[in-house]
């Protein structure tokens, strides 16, 4: 099988190779701009499956779409747009939310080879969006509407809590919980992905796999080891809060 990577943050795409060729996932490039792809698919041929980036440094990855019909199969690599893919979901072979796990990618490569195996690489393909499609799943997020309040359950009593009282959700022994301005934390019924959907991407950032803080409830953010970011919330104090390194360079951006 050979891969194609299209991904701007160098770390982020040697990462992914590497954890590729452990699955014996043969890459013949990393490509980490809009305008360097297009002159790669002008010139090559198309490989079986593509690893994609949603927003690299120069323009949306989608816009490849528009001069190129793309034969390989895609898989989605993305910190942005999360609102969209569900949708994404029932058209591409998979997505990955950064920063990409281990255990989801060998998942993703197998669901890939499944397809290959009782479909054929053709037909495979076009399990991909157009770009005409994909363009009208990219609403603005600040357009959208998000949740206002969160309803938990307290004893026999349902607790109506504001979403601006809210500094952080977070991920704990397979349970998802918000924490409060007051320093209260609520047991949720979902997870972090589903909640990614309903919350505002100006108030609230995706840090690491276990975190997503307010921008409201940052106290103070520190250098910490391996290039990464530790951030302090006005109460929270149960555990550290590391922004993941893949997503620091997104962070600087968010709370720019």
């Amino acid at each position: 099988m050979k891969t194609l990577i299209i991904e701007d943050e160098k770390p982020a795409a040697r990462r992914l190779s590497r954890m590729l060729e452990k699955v014996d996932v043969e890459v013949v490039q990393i490509l980490h701009s809009v305008e360097e792809s297009r002159a790669w698919f002008s010139s090559n041929p198309h490989p079986d499956l593509i690893f994609l980036d949603i927003q690299l440094n120069d323009g949306l990855s989608f816009e490849l779409f528009e001069t190129h019909k793309i034969e390989s199969a895609i898989i989605f690599t993305t910190a942005y747009d999360e609102y969209a893919l569900q949708a994404f979901k029932l058209n591409s072979i998979d997505y990955l939310l950064k920063p990409i796990d281990e255990e989801e990618l060998i998942n993703a490569v197998n669901k890939y080879k499944t397809l290959k195996k009782s479909l054929g690489i053709e037909q495979s393909a076009s399990l991909q969006l157009s770009f005409e499609e994909i363009k009208k799943l990219l609403v603005n997020p600040l357009d959208r509407e998000y949740k206002k309040r969160f309803t938990v359950k307290v004893g026999q009593h349902l607790k109506m809590i504001p979403i601006d009282e809210i500094e952080c959700f977070y991920s704990e022994n397979k349970g998802t919980y918000l924490h409060t301005i007051d320093g209260r934390n609520y047991l949720l019924d979902t997870t972090l992905e589903s909640l990614e959907n309903e919350l505002s991407p100006k108030d609230f950032f995706r840090v690491n796999r276990a975190y997503c803080v307010n921008v409201n409830a940052i106290k103070d953010i520190v250098a910490y080891s391996n290039s990464r970011l530790k951030i302090h919330l006005n109460s929270y104090k149960d555990a550290e809060i590391i922004v993941a390194r893949e997503r620091v360079k997104e962070f600087k951006d968010w709370i720019a």
